[in-house]
């Protein structure tokens, strides 16, 4: 990495929600910044760093979680006035800690994100947008989808107020007076929005973190939408959650400082202005946590940049640029302490012992509350988790991650539908199955991971089927006393390998077609099929037919829907979708008693377009499989000394020369052969299923036999001109 920084563990505060670290601005450019920090305890406080020592400045008295945490100022002074978000109430502070504002919003939702802007206020719930001058509503917006942050800024040419709210549904709008003038779509769901100033600070470039780790960059002024995106999800793909613009690398030019749900904190060159400058990463930090605030300043040190972080359970940290070994003698290997130093290491220890002699009395005083005659419940608050449940559409599996504050013992996962558990690289935990009897009990798989010592995150990779319906079910056990545990749901749709786009560009493809007609209502039709479809919207477009699109992660099919009142048209290019589609909603329109009419249309060109889209990826991976077990026998031989390869041929140097391409290739897709031969035989399974026609073993043999010596016009065969007499 081009850029050197050096880790400085500060404090520790409550479990703290996204956007809520904040640094006040210092009387000088380089003179130390105030941190302003809040957590779900409602604790506000104020607090700098003086020759390795924290000074609070104030703390505010617990209270409801603090939501958001925004510094700003009046035009033309510092933005040195803090505000934070609570429920539908909004608070304001000096940076002495006096209260100056508290603000009752009127709003119907809580907040949920918070934008302040010299005397402009802007507030978000989940579907309400509301914007405040001097504490005065002037507009508010609602919006159908669920909003996750909103930013506003002042256009550069015509200097109007602008407001931008990212929605969960793959859009960002644009309103000016509350009123909606531009939605932009891009390609995945929003996390965070971000002004970037350059040098010139008239000029402005929005940029956004998505779910699946890319930065894009939003061309505003003309109201284009989507211009391009600026880093990729090749090598990463965890949730963008934070973002910062800062000149780390000293050169004059700002960098880009992005923090992810992984924990990874990155450092980026970018150039903004010019498509042809590539972006280059030049500083990579692990925090094993969550970061769900940072920014840059100055804070540790008088003239040495920073980046301050906060991590998911309040852990308080600096990636600074000053050198913080300058005791260790490199030469013995050992640390040069000052009299300074050895002091302050004596006065830790002082605090550690009597942390300790604390925590020992609050045990005693809590074992003599248990043995007392009164009938007293011991119980424990509801155990906070962040967690995340996010289709991967590079390998077409799900990612759930769980996060504790404290230390995890155990995880239990239950299902009642065909899943499988992947392994993971950073997993740690040990994982145990239990046997069940699959004819008699209603759950499909029961596994237990138990987590290694202070574990407070786990990573787990689960794969689903298409067809299958459910509901995943995981049970936290933190290492407390007593002993509780945290159910958390998470819903596995029928169609849960198909994320959200905007559109398709490829109109060529052949398409079937599925028409219902009944008397069901759009609100009905819509709630039918967001229990089929993951990333449906909330509430659906009342003003004209909805249509939504879809595309399928493993096989890259698409499916589009267009429906109304008593009206509903699915289109798609696999048959399979459509008749796992037909089947949930005749299940959820008989559990409402109305009656469907279904219409369906079968193009058999949909049969070949399919083979044809699998047919190369079937010969790739079996290419792949031949040369893995070609690289274990020439492993087995010991063949790695360079007088022993030079007698080997072209084809088994190509093989050792890809043995690491090969080991990631299978790392990330496991069973992708397994895989590819399920979604042809459940296409002939659902294919004949739509024709009415027989369906046998001997077929699925035969189908597998051509599949094992790949034969196109086999199987092709076997689709349309193998078919037994229909069904009586």
């Amino acid at each position: 990495m081009e850029l050197q920084l050096s880790r400085v563990d500060y404090a520790v505060v409550g479990v703290t929600n996204k956007n809520c670290l904040r640094l006040l601005p210092a009387s000088t450019p380089k003179d130390q910044s105030k941190v302003a920090i809040a957590d779900s305890e409602g604790i506000l406080q104020v607090f700098s760093v003086k020759k390795n020592d924290i000074q609070l400045h104030f703390k505010t008295l617990p209270g409801p979680p603090i939501i958001s945490l925004k510094v700003a100022g009046a035009a033309g002074t510092p933005n040195d006035k803090i505000f934070t978000a609570t429920g539908n109430e909004v608070k304001g502070y000096t940076k002495k800690g006096k209260l100056f504002l508290v603000f009752d919003s009127g709003m119907t939702e809580n907040i949920n994100s918070m934008y302040v802007l010299g005397n402009e206020l802007f507030l978000c719930g989940r579907h309400i947008y509301n914007h405040y001058r001097d504490c005065k509503d002037v507009g508010s917006y609602l919006c159908g989808d669920t909003i996750v942050d909103v930013i506003a800024f002042y256009m550069t040419k015509s200097k109007r107020l602008t407001s931008l709210i990212a929605c969960e549904s793959r859009m960002i709008r644009v309103l000016e007076h509350a009123r909606l003038i531009a939605s932009l779509e891009i390609e995945s769901s929003p996390t965070v929005l971000h002004i970037y100033h350059s040098d010139d600070d008239d000029v402005k470039t929005v940029l956004f973190g998505t779910v699946d780790g890319q930065i894009g960059i939003l061309n505003i002024e003309t109201l284009q939408g989507f211009q391009r995106w600026l880093i990729s999800n090749e090598k990463n793909s965890s949730p963008i959650v934070c973002m910062d613009s800062y000149d780390m690398s000293g050169n004059g030019q700002k960098n880009l400082i992005l923090g992810r749900q992984d924990g990874n904190v990155e450092i980026y060159y970018v150039n903004v202005q010019d498509e042809m400058d590539s972006t280059s990463l030049i500083f990579l930090e692990n925090c094993n946590e969550s970061i769900m605030g940072m920014q840059c300043g100055i804070v540790a040190a008088p003239g040495y940049d920073e980046i301050l972080i906060v991590t998911y359970s309040g852990r308080i940290l600096g990636l600074t640029t000053q050198v913080t070994d300058a005791n260790f003698d490199g030469s013995t290997g050992n640390y040069i302490f000052s009299s300074d130093t050895s002091t302050r290491i004596n006065n830790l220890k002082g605090e550690i012992e009597n942390l300790k002699m604390k925590l020992n009395k609050e045990r005693e005083k809590y074992q003599e509350s248990t043995m007392n005659s009164f009938m007293e419940l011991s119980a424990i608050s509801l155990i906070p988790i962040n967690s995340t449940f996010i289709l991967d559409k590079n390998n077409a599996s799900y990612t759930l991650i769980l996060e504790v504050p404290t230390a995890i013992d155990n995880i239990l996962i239950e299902c009642n539908c065909k899943i499988n558990l992947l392994d993971v690289e950073k997993n740690t935990a040990v994982i145990s199955y239990s046997k069940i009897s699959h004819s008699k009990a209603l759950t499909y798989i029961l596994a237990t991971y138990r987590c290694q010592i202070n574990t407070n995150r786990i990573e787990l990779k689960i794969q689903t089927t298409e067809g299958h319906k459910g509901v995943l079910q995981a049970y936290i056990s933190p290492v407390l006393q007593p002993k509780c545990s945290r159910l958390l749901q998470f819903d596995i749709k029928a169609l849960s390998l198909h994320y959200r786009v905007t559109e398709y560009s490829d109109l060529n493809r052949p398409f079937s077609e599925l028409k219902l007609k009944g008397s069901f209502s759009l609100a009905e039709m819509h709630n039918w099929i967001s229990q089929c479809l993951p990333e449906v919207p909330e509430k659906p477009d009342f003003s004209n037919d909805t249509t939504l699109f879809f595309q399928s992660s493993i096989l890259n099919t698409v499916l589009v829907c267009i429906y109304k009142k008593g009206d509903a048209e699915f289109k798609s290019d696999n048959l399979m979708t459509l008749n796992i589609l037909k089947e949930v909603l005749s299940v959820e329109a008989t559990k409402k008693k109305i009656k469907l009419e279904f219409n369906l249309n079968i193009n058999d060109e949909c049969i070949n377009h399919v083979i044809k889209i699998i047919e190369p990826r079937l010969l790739r991976h079996k290419e792949f499989l031949r040369n893995r077990e070609l690289l274990e026998a020439l492993n087995e031989l010991e063949i790695v000394e360079e007088e022993n390869v030079k007698y080997l041929s072209d084809k088994y140097k190509s093989i050792l020369d890809k043995k690491s391409e090969l080991n990631e290739h299978f790392k990330t897709y496991p069973d992708y052969l397994e895989r590819l031969y399920e979604s042809v035989i459940n296409l002939h399974i659902n294919y004949s299923k739509l024709k009415g026609l027989n369906q046998s073993k001997q077929k699925v043999d035969l189908l597998k036999m051509y599949l094992d010596n790949y034969s196109y016009e086999g199987i092709l065969n076997l689709f349309l001109n193998g078919s037994e007499t229909k069904e009586e």
